[in-house]
C-alpha cells in the first residue's frame, strides 16, 4: 500500500469517526451519537435517533424535548402489526432503567422532530434540548446522516407519516 493511499485512508477513518462519535452527559444520563434522517424539502416530520444510557441507580424517563428546528420533539414507537406498519405517540416518553441502555432507532422508538422549519441535509447538525424527568435537561447535538453509517437508505420509516 502506498504512503498517500495510506494517508487518504487514515483521513477518512478520522473523519468517520469524529462523524459517528459524539456524546452527551448529565448526571446519570448519558446520550450517544444522536443524528438526524437527512428529509425532503417540505418534509411534515423528521426522524431523530440516539442512545441512552441511565448509569445511576434510580430509573429515570425520556419526556420529549425541543428544538429551535422545529416546533417540538415526540418519542414515537413504529410497530408491524400483520404486516402494515403503525406509528404511535408515546406521551409518557421511554423510561431508562438503572443501569440500561436503550436504542432509538430507525424501525422502532424514535424521536419525531414535529413541524421542522427547513430541510435537514447530510453534513449539517443542529442543536436540541432533551427532557428527563429524574435528569432534566440535556442540551445536544444532532448529526444529520441518511442512515447510523451515512450511508443510503430505503426504508420510508416516516413516509407519509402525519402530525
Amino acid at each position: 500500500m502506498s504512503l498517500p493511499f495510506k494517508v487518504v485512508l487514515l483521513a477518512g477513518t478520522l473523519c468517520s469517526t469524529a462523524a459517528s462519535a459524539h456524546e452527551f452527559s448529565s448526571g446519570a444520563v448519558v446520550i450517544d451519537h444522536p443524528w438526524a434522517r437527512v428529509t425532503a424539502a417540505s418534509a411534515p416530520v423528521a426522524g431523530a435517533y440516539l442512545t441512552v444510557t441511565n448509569t445511576g441507580s434510580e430509573p429515570d424517563r425520556l419526556l420529549g424535548g425541543s428544538t429551535p428546528i422545529a416546533s417540538r420533539i415526540e418519542i414515537h414507537q413504529m410497530t408491524m402489526d400483520d404486516g402494515v406498519a403503525r406509528m404511535r405517540a408515546l406521551p409518557d416518553g421511554a423510561e431508562i432503567a438503572p443501569g440500561a441502555t436503550i436504542e432509538l432507532a430507525p424501525g422502532g422508538m424514535h424521536l419525531m422532530l414535529i413541524g421542522p422549519d427547513r430541510q435537514l441535509i447530510e453534513g449539517d447538525s443542529f442543536k436540541a434540548t432533551l427532557e428527563f424527568a429524574r435528569s432534566g435537561t440535556i442540551d445536544i447535538e444532532f448529526v444529520i446522516q441518511r442512515t447510523a453509517l451515512g450511508g443510503a437508505t430505503g426504508d420510508g420509516e416516516h413516509a407519509g407519516h402525519k402530525p
